[in-house]
């Protein structure tokens, strides 16, 4: 896997000087000072400095086998594992799931949530909105941006030395999506590159970095071949260097500094360290970070594909996402953090009601469970339910626009907003009536 490390300055001495045109593109500044852009919201949701981690499972997690275990089902639904009893009463889980079932009283199920306009792709349910679709005709999504990069636009970081909008995953088109029609200056941050952008070229100092009219004089001079960048380039050149310069965003990806023991809590594998990760960044200041463990992962059809079936292929899983969620809430509320962090962890779709003769699950679309911790929100409880064999939804349906509405609603953001398209078309951030999840807010 990749190790979120620092890396050494990308730039060999003397090839490159800061501040000039090569070296703001080269090192892809350019995007990373525009991620940081955007207007803090008011009020008391600001005060908190409110952070979102989103835990996407790749694939598409089956929710019979997880978080919404059928044990009076027939053997062909309920599937080859067991359920156990929670710290909620009346709640069961899946038996690979004791961590979080010690920790049900913080966290919330959403058992009914509508996953019918989703695809294999992370676009639907990642913007919060059915309208955004995978369409194969090199037009998907529809323009509409996620919430991530809706959070980029509308909230902004928390600490303006750090991005908005953070994607951890190796798989970057496959498993993050970004701001659509909405603009570049939002799209989210490739985390796992970030650390060489913000790290000095060997022999250059602060203060020479500092220097801000000399770094003027050189963007003027270039301007004329910066057209993309218009009149912004100085303000997001300044951004870009209080990034560097600071230190707050190198220091955030240095998960050395961090105990051991704490590095082994949330585990030593893709989704652990990115986990750990993702709460050192939304600590030092980035507002809304998107974890994936790897590519797909989730997507168990059975034992004749890469990711195998239920046993082979979800059973090795269950446990790192038990894991990594139980460190993660602990370690948060440890730290104060976890009424200002909402903590999200959801795929594209669920899996079948009925085991396939390759003894795994095939895409499902009717319905998807979803798990919900922090924010402040109300917890120890299952919100809907679905039928006797997880075919669909029984009670109180769940769509991705009332999700998105309770991410924003977490943010400060006002989800009556509108978001312009390159032609100034204006577009509601929250479509399809969406609102907040009563049950939660």
């Amino acid at each position: 896997m990749t190790h979120l490390q620092p890396v050494p300055g990308i730039v060999p001495p003397g090839c490159l000087q800061v501040g000039s045109r090569r070296w703001f593109l080269r090192t892809g500044l350019a995007g990373v000072a525009a991620a940081a852009v955007g207007p803090q919201s008011q009020g008391a949701a600001s005060r908190e400095k409110p952070a979102v981690i989103l835990f996407w499972l790749s694939g598409g997690l089956s929710h019979i086998d997880s978080w919404d275990p059928k044990p009076a089902a027939p053997v062909e639904v309920r599937g080859p594992f067991g359920s156990i009893p929670t710290r909620v009463p009346g709640v069961r889980v899946s038996e690979h799931l004791p961590l979080q079932a010690n920790i049900m009283d913080r966290l919330t199920l959403i058992r009914s949530v509508d996953c019918r306009g989703s695809d294999h792709t992370p676009i639907t349910m990642q913007a919060g909105n059915a309208l955004a679709r995978r369409t194969n005709d090199g037009k998907d999504g529809g323009g509409y941006p996620s919430m991530g990069s809706i959070a980029a636009k509308f909230r902004g970081p928390n600490d303006p030395a750090l991005p908005a909008f953070v994607g951890l995953a190796d798989s970057w088109k496959a498993d993050v999506w970004g701001a659509g029609h909405m603009g570049s200056a939002y799209d989210p941050v490739q985390g796992t590159d970030l650390a060489g952008r913000i790290a000095l070229p060997a022999g250059v100092s602060v203060p020479r970095l500092q220097d801000r009219d000399d770094l003027r004089r050189r963007l003027d001079a270039a301007r004329s071949d910066l057209d993309a960048a218009g009149d912004r380039m100085d303000g997001h050149a300044r951004r870009a260097l209080d990034m560097i310069t600071s230190g707050k965003a190198r220091k955030a990806f240095q998960l050395d500094d961090e105990p051991a023991r704490v590095r082994d809590a949330y585990g030593r594998d893709s989704i652990g360290e990115k986990a750990l990760l993702a709460r050192r960044l939304v600590e030092a200041g980035t507002t809304f970070a998107l974890v994936s463990g790897a590519w797909g992962y989730f997507d168990h059809h059975g034992d004749d594909v890469q990711w195998g079936g239920i046993v082979k292929g979800l059973k090795p899983l269950l446990p790192r996402i038990d894991r990594v969620i139980y460190a993660l809430v602990t370690d948060l509320a440890d730290r104060g953090l976890l009424d200002s962090t909402l903590v999200l962890m959801m795929g594209e779709f669920g899996r079948g009601p009925v085991v396939n003769k390759n003894a795994g699950r095939d895409h499902w679309t009717n319905c998807m469970s979803a798990l919900v911790a922090g924010g402040g929100l109300r917890t120890g409880q299952v919100i809907g339910s679905t039928d006797a064999k997880g075919y669909d939804v029984q009670d109180r349906r769940v769509g991705p626009s009332d999700i998105a509405a309770t991410v924003f609603h977490h943010l400060g953001i006002d989800q009556t907003a509108h978001w312009e398209d390159s032609q100034g078309r204006p577009t509601p951030i929250v479509t399809q009536n969406g609102r907040p999840i009563p049950e939660l807010v």
